[in-house]
């Protein structure tokens, strides 16, 4: 029988929890206990806090935490998002706080091809940013069934992005946003952000730390040296998240650093690191400064253990995504302003996703690419060409009684693909407040017989428009180039017309 402690909650006397008394696992600043049915963790902050910091915790556990199960989507953020800390417990005049336990998923279950030394520990992001976990020279590379596809990665940043908009919606910054703070699962295209209780109040809780290095933004390491209550010292806050967040979201997606190429500022380790990171940070892949490019004598380490820029440029991401990198690592780097919000983010993700396509080499270790706008589209990580026709569709609103105006948003066609709400309609926003019935597919994609078409599963109003002719529930209608399809009469329904690629 294992020895359990008991302590009594400092919100509501009433409560209490229990941990088992074993060695704690030491986090930063944290000790951390199991309960007895590993339910939920005492976290005790190893040195005693201040009152400004106990505060903070208050906040976080009661306002803030009533906040999100009082808003929208709140099992979304609270079940999936985020592992925010309930309550607050005290012993020996330490502060403890209470939280939930990691999802199951979020610990490997297999880990290393023949070594189970990381077996059962937590799926902290940096395992997937970093490529060579999965490069077959390198002696300890992850199993492949816990690395997902690349699929797998757009939809965590989606939730990542998701949960660091809602942070900020509250008013809220996290100020530490790294691939430490994060955990994923690229089987269930899963993300969760912890670490909760270092969060920034704004005007009232300065930041603790400054950030995890390869995630703080430039203008905090710039100014370091100075002091805290300096007017010229940037601390941490939501344009520093920003800055942190566009990091993740390339490094999943691209499995690099955008700001370590191979320029070297200063031959002392720790200036160089300060200088590259903060004042002279620069883009690996700027357009017009090549200066911090990827050198050809670092290719051989880049290689090996980092994408190449070379071979595997940003844009492979496609044109939205594309764009906000530019914004964040061109325009915003050392102009914290222009850096794109995490609603920018989610929004050029998911509309993204809708032009991703399946690589056709089954042994592709990727399986999906962005489709690049090309006649002859081909996967960019095995250079497999896309095989037969391809159907594109973009979408259009009404502007005007007669006028139809492009919506900057296309869905790519491949076999057995959907079709949902949030593309026939501009009434139903693709986020997380979607009800169950809103994620149903309404339709639905199929090479059948030669010839691509689209099933109609339950839309009422269906018209092809260029035959002049109803689209009923259950019947299909083929695609073929410059095919107009109404997909809804209602007010906010839209238009897609069709360009065959490929041909």
């Amino acid at each position: 029988m294992k020895n359990t402690i008991k302590v009594v909650s400092v919100l509501n006397s009433s409560k209490s929890y229990e941990y088992v008394d074993e060695k704690p696992i030491q986090g930063g600043v944290k000790d951390v206990y199991f309960s007895p049915q590993r339910d939920y963790v005492v976290a005790f902050y190893r040195n005693p806090l201040d009152e400004g910091q106990k505060e903070r915790i208050m906040r976080i556990v009661s306002t803030y935490l009533q906040n999100l199960q009082n808003g929208n989507a709140s099992e979304y953020f609270l079940n999936d998002i985020f592992r925010w800390p309930y309550d607050i417990v005290e012993k020996n005049r330490l502060t403890g706080i209470v939280v939930p336990i990691y999802n199951q998923k979020f610990f490997f279950a297999k880990g290393y091809i023949g070594s189970d030394t990381i077996q059962g520990e937590d799926k902290v992001g940096k395992w997937f940013t970093a490529p060579m976990f999965r490069n077959p020279q390198y002696p300890l590379r992850l199993d492949r069934s816990e690395l997902g596809d690349w699929l797998s990665y757009f939809q965590i940043a989606i939730n990542i992005s998701r949960g660091v908009k809602k942070l900020h919606q509250m008013g809220l910054a996290h100020s530490d946003l790294s691939y430490n703070n994060i955990l994923v699962d690229p089987v269930t295209k899963s993300a969760c952000i912890i670490d909760i209780d270092g969060l920034v109040v704004p005007k009232l809780f300065p930041p603790e730390v400054i950030g995890t290095a390869d995630f703080i933004a430039p203008e905090v390491l710039k100014t370091k040296h100075l002091k805290l209550q300096d007017p010229q010292r940037h601390l941490p806050d939501q344009k520093t998240d920003l800055h942190a967040l566009a990091v993740l979201i390339y490094m999943y997606l691209l499995r690099r650093h955008p700001l370590r190429g191979g320029k070297i500022w200063d031959l002392d380790a720790e200036k160089d690191e300060i200088l590259s990171m903060g004042e002279k940070a620069l883009f690996v892949e700027h357009p017009t400064d090549s200066s911090n490019h990827v050198k050809a004598d670092h290719l051989r380490k880049w290689d090996a253990f980092w994408g190449d820029p070379q071979k595997i440029p940003y844009t492979i991401t496609g044109p939205y995504i594309s764009d906000l990198f530019k914004k964040t690592f061109i325009d915003g780097l050392h102009d914290p302003i222009r850096r794109p919000t995490a609603n920018e983010w989610e929004t050029a993700l998911l509309k993204t996703v809708d032009l991703i396509q399946p690589c056709q080499n089954t042994d592709c270790t990727e399986k999906w690419y962005v489709f690049d706008n090309t006649s002859n589209p081909k996967c960019p990580f095995c250079g497999t060409p896309h095989k037969g026709t391809l159907p594109i569709l973009d979408l259009y609103f009404k502007f005007d009684d007669e006028i139809w105006k492009p919506e900057n948003h296309r869905l790519m066609v491949y076999h057995n693909q959907y079709l949902f709400k949030w593309h026939v309609s501009r009434k139903v926003i693709r986020n997380e407040n979607l009800t169950m019935q809103d994620k149903m597919p309404v339709g639905y994609f199929t090479f059948h017989q030669g010839k691509w078409v689209l099933v109609n599963q339950s839309l009422s109003g269906m018209k092809d428009i260029t035959e002049q002719k109803e689209i009923p529930p259950g019947s299909m209608v083929e695609l073929t180039d410059g095919k107009k399809i109404l997909l809804s009469a209602e007010e906010g329904g839209r238009l897609i017309y069709v360009t065959m690629a490929n041909q």
